[in-house]
């Protein structure tokens, strides 16, 4: 096996996606820090790894992997003693696709980027409403895709790796409701007891809503 690096920092959903994937395949690793408020991701060596500057960045040996989707994937299928967490067989593996892209796009860039680029890079300190609420239309979202324990079937999978990472992000704007949501609130209490998941995204996760906190922002009309 080679020497694997994540660059990353823990605020990060899609870092915390791929330190999920790394202790769920219990692979060493050495864990290196990117300070995105200092611009250490447009550094000249980083940037050479990788040109479009985000986290995390897997270095596996002399290969380097960007985009955590793409390093869950290909850590499994390298790394894994079976294909649980990414399954082989077509229909399963496209269910663990399609839900990936919609942490991608619906989740994470539609909503978590959206919302906390202004705040944390802009320096703006209000936030749209109508945009908030589009977090309503999420938690619906993954609501209706838990039909059994975990999203993608009865066993669990990069696919929630994937979206827990962002989901226990955006409560900072609008707060999860247990009642209303109690399949997702269950699925939470399902991943919270992997033995890895609090070091690998609980901390994180906290750290992410704390600083966001830290901004002092409201929502408007």
């Amino acid at each position: 096996m080679g020497k694997i690096s994540l660059h990353g920092l823990d605020a990060s959903p899609p870092t915390r996606a791929c330190l999920l994937t790394l202790k769920a395949l219990d692979l060493p690793f050495e864990y290196m820090f990117v300070n995105l408020f200092e611009k250490e991701n447009y550094g000249e060596d980083y940037s050479k790894k990788n040109p479009q500057h985000t986290v995390p960045l897997l270095e596996d040996d002399d290969a380097c992997i960007w985009d955590s989707h793409a390093i869950m994937a290909y850590l499994v299928e390298k790394y894994a003693s079976n294909d649980d967490l990414y399954p082989k067989d077509l229909l399963q593996r496209a269910k663990v696709d399609q839900l990936m892209h919609f942490e991608s796009g619906v989740v994470f860039e539609a909503a978590l980027r959206r919302l906390t680029r202004p705040v944390l890079f802009n320096g703006e300190s209000t936030l749209p409403r109508d945009q908030v609420n589009h977090i309503n239309q999420i938690y619906d979202f993954v609501e209706s895709f838990l039909e059994h324990d975990y999203l993608a079937g009865d066993h669990l999978t990069i696919a929630d790796f994937s979206i827990v990472s962002t989901i226990t992000s955006i409560g900072v704007f609008l707060e999860l409701d247990s009642a209303k949501y109690p399949k997702i609130a269950a699925w939470l209490e399902r991943l919270k007891e992997l033995p890895y998941y609090e070091e690998a995204n609980g901390s994180g996760a906290s750290q992410y809503v704390e600083l966001m906190r830290s901004k002092n922002f409201t929502i408007v009309p």
